[in-house]
């Protein structure tokens, strides 16, 4: 997948994300089915997930490179990414990783601090997608939690993805 479509993805899929939380009920935001995260702990997940690798795509390549290494594989496409993403789910179920673990439910005064910064991160991620060489893209590697070490190709497209999952999985559950 070419950046300019990974990024157009993140964009539409944010866009798509932020209008269902801004007309979502107010009353909902600390509420949801059983056993599942909030509106609130959904939006805060997706905040947690895209702000390191941000912070990340900031970094002088070369420490990029030293810390995480060089990919030693082909690219997948898009849907190999989401299915091996899927597998990973299914093999891993309930699990929480990173900040998300001891994430404490966002309050409702909350809200529209998380959304705004939700729009900030995924453009400065848009941004980043669409700036940085196709050689380092597929060159350079980042530690993802549950699916190991990625190409920034692949972990951008996880990204526009995971946003997506977490959209899909808001709108089923409400």
């Amino acid at each position: 997948m070419h950046k300019d479509q990974i990024a157009d993805l993140i964009c539409k899929n944010n866009d798509e994300l932020i209008s269902w939380l801004e007309n979502h009920d107010n009353e909902k935001w600390q509420s949801g089915p059983e056993g599942k995260w909030k509106t609130g702990e959904q939006a805060l997940h997706l905040l947690q997930s895209v702000k390191p690798l941000n912070t990340a795509l900031s970094l002088p390549r070369f420490i990029v490179r030293s810390r995480f290494g060089k990919t030693n594989r082909p690219i997948r496409s898009y849907e190999e990414v989401v299915q091996r993403y899927k597998e990973r789910l299914a093999e891993n179920p309930g699990v929480i990783y990173g900040p998300s673990k001891k994430m404490k439910p966002p309050k409702l005064s909350d809200k529209y601090y998380i959304i705004n910064r939700l729009q900030m991160e995924h453009k400065k991620l848009e941004y980043k997608t669409r700036k940085i060489s196709d050689k380092n893209l597929n060159e350079l590697v980042l530690p993802h939690p549950l699916m190991g070490k990625l190409p920034v190709r692949e972990m951008l497209m996880w990204s526009a993805y995971h946003i997506k999952h977490h959209t899909d999985q808001l709108k089923q559950n409400y």
